[in-house]
């Protein structure tokens, strides 16, 4: 990394902290700091010698005297501002929780949590776990310091597998797997086993995005296509087929066609349903390009399915999730013949 990269990088991991406390920092160019950060290798006469590539990344040390508070990041590492690597604005922001008094999270989505796990840092927010815990040491953020904004700031949490409100951002199979997508995190589920596993999406496919907002399988040709706003990603197994996402206009879409809220594929006919608001398409999987006559309204072909629909899948019937609910529609009848939580699939 560039010098001026590695600055952007540690001052937007102290700015995540003084966002939502009352804590300020400023940077010193000589001379003795509270926190002094700096990259080592190996043992480098701290008791805490590093292991090169992997392992560990840095540590910091708790707040004291000394060494207290300093932060050392492992030189060896491959230290990038993106996701490569390993990000030196996400290391940086755990590491100065624990120079501010933190210790480890028990919430697996928590950057205090002791796993790595990367996010897109112009998407990042602090989760709402490490505020609580900042705020706990050290008291909200002054809020006649907030001139703009005197509501205190609020982050996201972890999603709870049986929560009754939970909703869902997209859901897709994949080699006999459910795969249901939220926010950074998406559950696997296999139709035998009881379990589900909750899993960060940076963790299987570094280079997906999170917020993945529609996804189907191809089972004929086992790609698992991913959506979010108007781009998408085409996974074979856990691969990405191609280093950059592609254009949904390249399927066929119009311009005025910004996101695609859910989509399945229906192993029988090699069509493809992609839904936009109250409106659907289809595309031939065989042909490679849209159907003729489309859109249609949804509510024509889908009755009692109209529009706002968050994801769908076909799993011999076709589900349809809104909100907290999910309409389980037999395409024989072509009727909802049942009605279920979003998160039935958990065993909740």
């Amino acid at each position: 990394m560039n010098p001026a990269d590695v600055d952007k990088a540690i001052q937007k991991a102290f700015k995540v902290w003084s966002d939502v406390s009352p804590l300020t920092f400023k940077r010193i160019y000589d001379g003795n700091a509270d926190i002094m950060m700096s990259f080592e290798t190996g043992d480098h006469r701290d008791n805490s010698p590093f292991d090169g590539p992997d392992g560990f990344l840095a540590h910091a040390f708790q707040p004291g005297n000394g060494i207290g508070g300093d932060v050392h990041f492992d030189e060896a590492e491959y230290w990038t501002k993106g996701s490569n690597g390993y990000n030196l604005f996400l290391v940086a922001a755990h590491e100065l929780g624990h120079s501010l008094g933190l210790s480890h999270s028990t919430d697996p989505g928590a950057l205090m949590y002791p796993t790595y796990s990367y996010t897109e840092p112009n998407e990042f927010r602090l989760p709402q776990d490490d505020i609580n815990g900042i705020q706990a040491v050290y008291g909200k953020k002054n809020k006649h310091l907030v001139i703009y904004n005197p509501v205190q700031p609020t982050g996201p949490t972890t999603p709870v597998t049986c929560d009754p409100k939970l909703t869902l951002d997209a859901v897709a199979t994949l080699r006999g797997e459910l795969l249901f997508f939220k926010g950074r995190y998406f559950w696997r589920k296999h139709p035998q086993m009881t379990e589900v596993e909750l899993n960060f999406i940076s963790l299987f496919w570094p280079n997906l995005p999170s917020g993945i907002q529609a996804a189907y399988e191809n089972v004929e040709r086992d790609q698992v296509f991913l959506f979010k706003e108007n781009k998408y990603w085409v996974l074979s197994g856990n691969d990405l087929v191609y280093n950059h996402p592609k254009s949904i206009y390249d399927l066929g879409f119009p311009k005025n066609v910004k996101r695609i809220n859910a989509a399945f594929n229906d192993e029988n006919s090699g069509k493809t349903y992609f839904f936009v608001g109250g409106k659907y398409w289809r595309y031939d999987e065989n042909r490679q390009s849209m159907d003729q006559g489309y859109p249609k309204k949804i509510i024509n072909e889908f009755r009692g399915i109209s529009k706002n629909i968050d994801a769908a899948f076909q799993y011999g019937y076709i589900y349809f999730f809104i909100g907290t609910r999910q309409f389980q529609f037999d395409p024989n009848v072509k009727r909802v013949v049942s009605v279920m939580k979003s998160n039935s699939w958990f065993n909740c």
